[in-house]
């Protein structure tokens, strides 16, 4: 058996820590209306994008923030539906799913392999409170009012753990503007069935329910031989969320949200990275399951004083639990099996207190608290090698809080030219307390552990803004983001465990934003360069054969690029794309891949170089393509009484990357270039919208993910109709 190092904070396949984390403001734009395919004035122009996760509404033309925001109607006519197809619309930014979670990446920067002992630095937030950080992803996207993609370290508002950037997500809000909402119906290959809607009711003049929901069905696009029971790669999709909305005067509001979400996908299929089969064509033989649920509560209360000045409580509670049983080898050819539960409750609360818009000066202040525990019930994470004969075992409780004060303020030194300076303090704690248990016919070994770390950093930003004119806006800043460190777990071979230090990422950014054409054009142009310190890695442990351990690469890594995005209306033409182009660059670094058998000593620093022990410098950072482009058009055509046929095509290139560090392509490390078609055909009448689609259109097979010891395949061609119908 080959020795693992396991967290117990979670399993290989669970958790990830989150860290500090904070809210934004749930102000959101209108529910997703037909109008996204409705006739368009020849004057028609891109509709003003407004960016909340700063606490306060700003226009994203004249804001010091690299970022793309989709409306519900974007996310409606670009078919994106999950967290996965953000990356096919979003310069710079991937997503490697591998099933009970995601490597989420933007600029190289987040989480470099799906080890739990990785932390996140992409941190994902729903109405103002952040999510379960890395796992329980898989909530659809349904009537969303925005989706905030921030590029960059988000140091002040988001804190740690947003080291490469920040995704906000804002769900419908209710209304007082009368009984509307929606019906969506949908039908496809892989017997993909699905059936969405929502219903705004305003009860009073102060008090409005919204209540959505969300089903899907699909098959499984696998073809799977071997003995093996379950039913991988097979979704069953159930959401519900419901929303109240109280303005007893003009000063107070009261908004609630609930969710619940359960996520049966039947098992995770995969099979070994260096496989040379179809990807769709695998063998297994374990009992396969996968199934999240887990729901949320959110409470924003905020009161308007006299004098203008916001106070806002935001206070938040998760509960989620993901269980999984999987084929661990990815074949029928051995009998390694893994199977997991976990359990986790998030807490969290903020308070702002928010100046008005007006004045030369404006400012935000804040505090925020959190508490995650995450429990691993005895009996419930085990690793056979076979099941039975060899098996290894993991429980306990992992507590986590995080506390931190921040603030912004924005000072107007001329009508033209602005600073901005904001800071974050923040302190967290996480402790572990378990066994783990290692049961084999010629005895057993069990090790405890209960240890604790603490962290704390100040992080910011420093911004310079400039108006050139109404139609220029140019900015420049020093952004800083930082990753907490931690201890590593129990190891079932005695050697003590060891500290690794936080991550920090220091970002130099210039812009420019410009309106052309008459407003029917508006473009966003950004350059940066970031020094990466102490980037957290998992490798082979240099003293033990076959352990690994999350260790710190002991140089600077560069990492530098452009990214440019741009949106236009034209009449009854649409267009949209962006573009981005990445450098990241490893700073001297010996490691040894845990793939292979140790040949010697391994200093991080000095080596030598010598046998397994390799210099990593020079290699790209995982998940870090050089180049990506995505671009999408569409015509209105206009019919009789009022009619439109709209025919929309969109395309996404993503140059080839690395999965580790190691850059071993006969161990199935690269994935692929991809380039993928989108293709949809929308007739409008009046409140009706019927609409084919095909993504992924030449059916290209990709590897999506590789993470630990199995490649995970992105969507296959799908097609189908959808019927929707707005009231």
């Amino acid at each position: 058996m080959k020795t693992q190092h396991l967290w117990l904070t979670t399993s290989v396949l669970a958790f990830a820590w989150c860290g500090a984390a904070s809210a934004q403001s749930t102000q959101t734009a209108p529910a997703p209306q037909a109008s996204t395919t409705s006739s368009p004035t020849p004057d028609a122009a891109p509709q003003e994008v407004v960016v909340t996760a700063e606490r306060r509404a700003v226009n994203l033309q004249r804001s010091a923030l690299s970022a793309t925001v989709l409306t519900g109607s974007d996310l409606l006519k670009k078919g994106v539906t999950t967290v996965d197809q953000l990356q096919f619309v979003t310069p710079n930014l991937t997503v490697q799913n591998f099933g009970q979670g995601n490597l989420f990446n933007i600029r190289g920067i987040g989480k470099a392999d799906g080890s739990s002992s990785v932390s996140v630095g992409v941190i994902t937030y729903r109405d103002g409170v952040a999510s379960f950080p890395g796992y329980f992803q898989s909530e659809p996207y349904y009537d969303i009012a925005n989706v905030q993609v921030l590029r960059g370290p988000q140091g002040t508002f988001a804190g740690q753990n947003a080291t490469g950037g920040a995704v906000f997500i804002n769900e419908v809000d209710p209304s007082f503007g009368g009984y509307h909402g929606y019906i969506q119906g949908q039908y496809g290959d892989y017997n993909d069935g699905g059936l969405q809607g929502a219903i705004n009711i305003p009860i009073s003049d102060t008090l409005a329910l919204r209540v959505a929901a969300n089903s899907e069905y699909r098959d499984s696009f696998y073809t799977i031989t071997g003995p093996h029971t379950g039913d991988p790669g097979r979704l069953q999709s159930n959401s519900a969320r419901l929303s109240l909305l109280w303005t007893p005067t003009e000063a107070l509001k009261v908004l609630f949200k609930a969710d619940y979400n359960d996520i049966n996908e039947g098992g995770y299929a995969a099979d070994p990275p260096t496989a040379t089969n179809d990807l769709f064509h695998i063998t297994n033989n374990a009992h396969n399951s996968a199934r999240d649920v887990f729901g949320r509560m959110v409470l924003n209360i905020s009161y308007v004083l006299a004098d203008g000045i916001t106070l806002r409580s935001i206070s938040g509670y998760q509960k989620g639990t993901t269980t999984l049983a999987t084929d661990y080898d990815g074949s029928s050819a051995a009998n390694i099996t893994l199977a997991d539960r976990g359990d986790e409750q998030v807490y969290s609360q903020e308070f702002n207190i928010i100046s008005p818009n007006t004045g030369p000066l404006t400012w935000v202040l804040g505090g925020y608290f959190q508490r995650d525990m995450t429990v691993f019930p005895t009996g419930t994470f085990d690793i056979g090698e076979p099941h039975g004969v060899i098996d290894e075992f993991i429980s306990g409780a992992n507590p986590k809080t995080t506390s931190a004060g921040f603030g912004q303020i924005s000072y107007n030194i001329t009508s033209a030219l602005q600073i901005q300076v904001g800071a974050r303090y923040t302190s967290s704690t996480s402790s572990n307390h378990g066994v783990s248990s290692l049961i084999t016919p010629f005895g057993s070994v069990f090790l405890a552990q209960n240890a604790s770390e603490s962290d704390s950093k100040v992080t910011g930003k420093v911004a310079l803004n400039y108006t050139l004119d109404p139609n220029n806006f140019l900015y420049a800043f020093v952004a800083t983001g930082h990753k907490a460190g931690g201890i590593n777990g129990v190891n079932l071979v005695g050697v003590p465990a060891h500290a690794f230090a936080p991550e920090d990422v220091t970002d130099y950014e210039t812009g420019w934003k410009a309106t052309n054409f008459g407003g029917h054009l508006r473009t966003q142009i950004d350059a940066f360069y970031s020094d990466y310190k102490d980037f957290q890695v998992t490798i082979a442990d240099p003293t033990v054969t076959g352990l690994t351990a999350l260790y710190n690469a002991p140089s600077t890594t560069t990492i530098y690029g452009l990214e440019a995005s741009g949106q236009a209306v034209f009449g009854a033409l649409s267009f949209d794309f962006g573009a981005s182009y990445l450098h990241s660059s490893l700073g001297k670094f010996f490691a040894e891949d845990p793939r292979f058998p140790a040949t010697g000593s391994c200093n991080a620093s000095s080596g030598p170089a010598a046998g397994t022990c390799v210099n990593l410098e020079g290699n790209d950072t995982p998940n870090a393509p050089h180049f990506t482009a995505n671009m999408g058009a569409q015509y209105a055509f206009p019919l009789n009484n009022g009619d439109t046929l709209t025919p929309r095509v969109a395309y996404s290139h993503t140059d080839g990357s690395w999965a580790t560090l190691f850059e071993n392509a006969s161990l199935g490390d690269r994935l692929s270039t991809r380039d993928l078609v989108n293709l949809q055909l929308t007739y409008q009448h009046q409140d009706w919208l019927l609409t084919a689609y095909a993504s992924n259109v030449t059916d290209d097979h990709y590897v999506a993910a590789v993470s630990t010891n199995l490649r995970f395949a992105g969507p296959p061609r799908q097609y189908g109709v959808r019927l929707r119908k707005d009231f």
